[in-house]
């Protein structure tokens, strides 16, 4: 019992370090089952791990088949909750760029790292294909941390971040039939016989598969399970396909729960979010369990055999030769310059999935005699831990060596996205300045995507948005929404994250009352609040420019719009097309350069009268 309550304590105990200190959890998971494990019998007197997943086959915390059992329903409901975050939609959304990564690439990472391990270990083709397979993965959860506070281009960033998404499912999938093929010919010479399972296997998860999916979609739909028990009954689905998906066909059901999870992220589910937001708690719990046992599981003789020169070659192949071949040949003919490329050929840790279905397959391989399955769960853990090493500890200091770190953020992100919001974004992208809205209603982000404009459908109150990296370009906030306490709120959640140029919020109707207490985060005018904005926006539905030629000139544009009920100065355009947010607090005159704009909403100006 106190091994059991240690796992998990020292589990939450490892994801709250990665938290605080912003590295991937996998690295200190791995790191505390190593030493609790196969580091632990260097130091203990009479040689034995202080905790034991398997013990003499037949002893331990899971002795027998119990670990199998436990690694293969954790893994399921893994690979279920990756496969829910693979939408049909986004694949064709991200560009030619990220379709080349999840395709191109890994036809060069599954062929090249396969011929590296088959020819420095001598292992069996199939062996060393599976290990190919296994590193094909990166995943959000390692890329996540490590590109959170390096500001990078959109671009960069969100070419990463949807690389890590879309290839956990994609890897999977092709890790599982790999190893479906190498148990169906059990290690041996492939047979019409062993062809004939595979394909049994390939056809029965599919089957289950895409057919439960929509079983429990319709249940769903129909409202046939209720509200409450929503979350437990698709858990106890995914673990029914499982099992009995493998009762049909031996070792389908991995497959079974990766196509339902895909098929079950392309349906129209009103609460696929909360089954998803259920999936990834849950997936923490088992992934804070699994990686402790698994890594106290390998042996000190199996550290041996990925602990010399052979292993730091096939490390170097994939890491500095195989990666970058794949993403420059994945993004030949783009719009992405050298340097960036190098950036992102750099950035590859390899992740959860990865060590999960290694250790799995592994383990399974190993127990029937299949010739080299021993390597395999080292050699995919030496890959994960030494990538996420190099790029947890590097990847700051390479982006600024080849120059894709921005010294300074220009990105603004708009908290509402309202008309008035919509037509101040689209005028920010006009001119050439990374904006993104973000609102909890789902008809605004339709529409503003519906403009061509980025926006995310998300929570304030949530987390999900510290965690965009697509955002990290973003140095200026500006609150916009019709209430003012979310202003606030957003304004001292996001301020030193969003806002380290500016942080800026509409004042409220108290505030406008009381002009010599303007707050310093006030935007655009003191006379001017969410109900003046949006009259303006439904009366006058664009912004428009008057051009400045002095700071006298622009100071009486000022006093204009002040006296003028239907004009509200928003902007400086300075003359490179910089943009500049006028707050409330200041009239920045001070800033103005001659041949400046005025960008305003209203109705327009009278040039006569100034």
């Amino acid at each position: 019992m106190l091994e059991l309550a240690g796992i998990i304590i020292l589990g939450i105990l490892a994801q709250w370090v990665a938290w605080k200190f912003k590295i991937p959890a996998i690295l200190p998971l791995i790191l505390i089952g190593l030493l609790v494990g196969p580091i632990a019998t260097l130091f203990t007197d009479d040689g034995t791990k202080l905790i034991q997943p398997i013990w003499n086959g037949s002893e331990g915390l899971f002795p027998g088949e119990s670990l199998f059992y436990f690694v293969s329903l954790a893994i399921s409901i893994i690979l279920f909750e990756g496969g829910l975050t693979l939408r049909r939609s986004e694949i064709l959304n991200v560009g030619p760029v990220i379709i080349k990564l999840i395709t191109v690439a890994v036809i060069v990472t599954f062929f090249g790292a396969g011929l590296a391990a088959h020819f420095i270990f001598n292992l069996s083709w199939p062996i060393s294909f599976l290990f190919s397979s296994l590193i094909i993965v990166t995943g959000p959860t390692v890329i996540t941390p490590i590109l959170r506070n390096i500001p990078l281009k959109k671009d960069v960033s969100a070419i990463l971040k949807w690389e890590g998404i879309l290839i956990d499912p994609v890897g999977a999938l092709v890790a599982v039939l790999v190893f479906e093929f190498i148990r169906a010919g059990a290690g041996e010479e492939f047979t019409f016989t062993a062809l004939a399972e595979f394909g049994k296997i390939v056809l029965v998860g599919f089957t289950f598969g895409f057919t439960f999916a929509h079983a429990l979609a319709f249940s769903l739909k129909r409202k046939i399970v209720p509200h409450y028990l929503l979350n437990v009954v698709t858990l106890a689905t995914v673990l029914g396909v499982f099992v009995l998906s493998d009762l049909f066909a031996h070792e389908s059901g991995l497959l079974s729960v990766v196509v339902m999870g895909m098929v079950l992220g392309n349906i129209n589910l009103p609460n696929l979010n909360e089954i998803l937001y259920f999936k990834e708690s849950l997936s923490v719990l088992l992934i804070s369990i699994l990686f402790i046992l698994l890594s106290a599981n390998i042996n000190i003789e199996e550290l041996e055999l990925v602990f010399n020169w052979k292993a730091g070659l096939l490390f170097a192949c994939v890491v500095f030769i195989i990666r970058p071949i794949g993403v420059f040949l994945s993004s030949s003919k783009s719009g992405l310059k050298t340097n960036e490329k190098l950036f992102i050929s750099w950035v590859g840790p390899r992740g959860i999935v990865a060590a999960g279905i290694a250790s799995l397959f592994g383990l399974k391989l190993y127990k029937v005699g299949v010739p080299g399955a021993e390597y395999i769960t080292p050699l995919v853990f030496m890959i994960v831990l030494g990538t996420v090493l190099l790029n947890a500890t590097t990847a700051r200091y390479f982006a600024k060596l080849v120059g894709v770190f921005l010294k300074k953020s220009e990105g603004i992100l708009i908290i509402g996205a309202s008309k008035i919001s919509r037509l101040i974004a689209l005028y920010i992208k006009t001119n050439n300045q990374h904006v993104v809205l973000v609102d909890s209603n789902r008809d605004n982000i339709n529409k503003a995507k519906d403009l061509g404009l980025d926006a995310i459908e998300v929570n304030i109150y949530g987390d999900q948005l510290k965690d965009n990296i697509e955002l990290n370009d973003v140095g200026y906030l500006m609150a916009l929404t019709a209430n003012s306490d979310i202003n606030k709120y957003a304004i001292n959640k996001f301020k030193d994250q969003f806002g380290e140029n500016g942080s800026f919020r509409l004042i409220t109707s108290e505030e406008m009352k009381d002009p010599q207490n303007s707050p310093h985060e006030g935007l655009f005018s003191h006379t001017d609040d969410y109900q003046k904005l949006i009259r303006l926006a439904e009366k006058y539905p664009s912004i428009q420019e008057i051009k400045i030629n002095n700071k006298d000139h622009y100071k009486t544009i000022i006093d204009l719009t002040k006296e003028d009920i239907d004009i509200i100065p928003l902007f400086i355009k300075d003359p490179n097309n910089s943009i500049s947010i006028i707050s409330s607090y200041s009239e920045k005159i001070e800033q103005i350069k001659d041949n400046s704009f005025l960008a305003y909403i209203g109705k327009p100006i009278d040039i006569e009268e100034i």
